[in-house]
């Protein structure tokens, strides 16, 4: 599935993203600068997060509790060197809590990703308008 967005759109585009995604594993891909972070916030503030919301490029996951005590892990693997580094922080054991994971830049741990997962690609248009696409990989919730 493929739609194209505007910046002032986030609401709807995060609506979209739970409407066509099987998984609770959401894969972002894009270029620097395609938005990733800012919709992924959206997601976030969607899922009943009330903190501020930050990428974790230094520390490489963040941990968000919803207002419905529902967990959330926002993951930053643009600076990731090896995918050793993924295993050292348990990468596995996040996937495997039935949590939400929400992952920037998968294709720096590509050999460590689940199975079961919805990756959401993001082009960019122009400055304010961009193109999405969702695809559901072994969906088995």
């Amino acid at each position: 599935m493929k739609y194209s967005y505007n910046i002032d759109e986030l609401s709807k585009t995060a609506n979209l993203v739970f409407e066509n995604s099987k998984s609770k594993n959401l894969l972002f891909y894009g270029k620097m600068g395609a938005g990733k972070t800012t919709l992924i916030k959206e997601i976030i503030k969607k899922l009943g997060v009330e903190d501020n919301v930050s990428s974790p490029t230094f520390s490489l996951v963040n941990e968000y509790l919803s207002k419905d005590n529902n967990t959330i892990f926002h993951f930053d693997f643009y600076r990731i060197e090896d995918e050793e580094e993924a295993l050292d922080i348990g990468i596995e054991v996040y996937f495997n809590q039935n949590a939400w994971c929400l992952v920037e830049w998968p294709q720096n741990v590509e050999n460590l990703l689940p199975l079961n997962r919805t990756e959401i690609s993001i082009d960019i248009l122009d400055d304010d308008n961009r193109t999405i696409e969702i695809k559901n990989y072994d969906t088995t919730i």
